[in-house]
Formats: C-alpha cells, structure tokens, sequence
C-alpha cells in the first residue's frame, strides 16, 4: 500500500497544479482576449469571469496539492483530509470519479492506516 499511498499522492498534486495552472491561465487570456477585440464592454465582463472563475480554479487546487504533500509525508490528518476530498471529487465526472474512488480504496484499507499510525516522516 505504501506505493498506492505515493501514487495517490502524485496524483493530487498533478491534478491540483493542472486546476492551478488553468485558472491562472484564464485570469491571464480572457482579459488579453477582451484587449484584443478592443471592446471596452467585452473587456469589463471578460476581465471579470477571467478574475473570478481563474482565482475559484486557484483556490481549488490549493486543498489537494496539501493533502498529497501529506500524503507523501505520512501525516496523520492527511488520510482523512483526502478521503474527504476524494469524497468529493466522486461527483466530477469521469476523471475525478476515478480519482476519488482510487482515493476511497487505498486510503481506507487496514495497512493504509497503519502507514499513517507511526510518527511522521520529518
């Protein structure tokens, strides 16, 4: 399990730098797109949704690259923190589905919890 453990883990934060890396990217193009029809009005709404959806997307990928530094590290709160968010990535469909129920499977098995038993890797 100690191999699923650091699987899991690179995949939370691969996942989560992509959701960063997204809606970085969006903050940046949409605004350059709305400079670039040179419309004031298309710039104001698209510099908004850039803003805001980028800075959601962001804000997002924050609690997974957390949870699979945890992971990697061995903390305790980390296996219960992930379940959590592998909870909730069931319902983002296909991929998260996946992710979530390769989540719940490793993380729930008797030798995973004994992995996060011992003291912390430092």
């Amino acid at each position: 399990m100690h191999k699923h453990v650091t699987i899991l883990a690179a995949l939370y934060i691969g996942f989560s730098i992509a959701l960063g890396a997204a809606g970085a990217f969006l903050v940046v193009a949409l605004p350059a797109i709305g400079m670039a029809v040179h419309d004031t009005e298309a710039l104001a709404i698209l510099s908004t949704v850039g803003v805001l959806v980028g800075s959601f997307l962001v804000l997002l990928a924050i609690p997974g690259i957390v949870g699979g530094i945890g992971l990697l590290k061995r903390w305790s709160w980390a296996r219960i923190f992930v379940l959590i968010l592998g909870a909730i990535h069931i319902l983002n469909v296909p991929l998260g589905t996946l992710l979530g129920g390769y989540t719940i499977w490793v993380l729930v098995q008797d030798e995973t919890e004994r992995l996060f038993e011992r003291p912390a890797a430092t």
